[in-house]
């Protein structure tokens, strides 16, 4: 009877801890404007685009769609890249699998990477021929 009550107050117990870290998880919006303005250096593009991303905060799952027209010519990479502030240059943080507009896909973070994510420092890349050091980029933000 004891090992019956133990039990059952053990579960009582455990239930609200499990439905509480359920119910802090969330799925956080991000977006960019992608233009030539916010290159570093800036360039003249035509060119312009958004990207919209979602982030798991439970599982660090991030999914992103990334579209883009009127480039000086084909996109030749496209990436996250972090972190950095905005008008600061950075390393990929993110290879797409595909440079080509609608650009969609997942990934799953790591907790340092989600954190810069939300934290403004992760921004979007799209890279020309003509401009190999970016000519689209646009700083995600919430």
């Amino acid at each position: 009877m004891k090992k019956a009550l133990y039990l059952a107050g053990a579960i009582v117990f455990a239930l609200p801890l499990g439905l509480a870290t359920a119910a802090t998880a969330e799925v956080i919006k991000l977006q960019a404007e992608l233009r030539g303005s916010n290159e570093v250096p800036p360039n003249a593009s035509a060119g312009s685009g958004k990207a919209e991303a979602a982030l798991d905060t439970a599982t660090k799952v991030l999914t992103y769609t990334v579209t883009y027209s009127g480039l000086s010519g084909p996109a030749l990479g496209a990436h996250f890249h972090g972190p950095s502030e905005p008008g600061k240059n950075a390393g990929i943080a993110l290879p797409f699998k595909s440079a080509q507009s609608p650009i969609q896909g997942t990934a799953t973070l790591t907790e340092t990477q989600a954190t810069d994510l939300l934290e403004g420092k992760w921004y979007a890349n799209i890279h020309t021929g003509a401009n190999p050091g970016g000519e689209l980029r646009g700083q995600m933000t919430k």
